[in-house]
């Protein structure tokens, strides 16, 4: 059984930073991409940032470009998000997704096979 469970968020102070871990298992981890959305409360979900675990090519939405990095450790399978810069226009609840397929540029305007739980992360001005 597939399972993606993210952790790490909480309140932070604007300009901190937050480090999410998106943990997998059940499936053969270097198969898979990764990806963090986020949904704020009354908008849509979005796309944060994708990577491809088995050769690290990542994208990343153009709103947290240059202070969000996404990165793998395939040894503990597990995918991070280090945040900083932290606006209160980042609030939102994080949700990972895994998809055996990937989709390169398309990776905001596809549907990924599977999802998190979500983990909330709110900072404050």
């Amino acid at each position: 059984e597939v399972q993606l469970v993210e952790s790490g968020g909480g309140l932070v102070q604007a300009g901190g930073s937050l480090r999410l871990s998106c943990a997998a298992s059940g499936f053969t981890f270097d198969d898979y991409n990764i990806a963090w959305f986020r949904q704020a409360p009354g908008k849509e979900r979005e796309g944060v940032s994708c990577i491809n675990t088995s050769d690290g090519s990542a994208y990343y939405s153009d709103s947290v470009k240059g202070r969000f990095t996404i990165s793998s450790d395939n040894v503990k399978n597990t995918v991070y998000l280090q945040m900083n810069s932290l606006k209160p226009e980042d609030t939102a609840v994080y949700y990972c997704a895994a998809d055996l397929v990937w989709f390169g540029s398309s990776w905001n305007e596809l549907p990924w096979d599977y999802w998190g739980q979500g983990t909330q992360v709110t900072v404050s001005s």
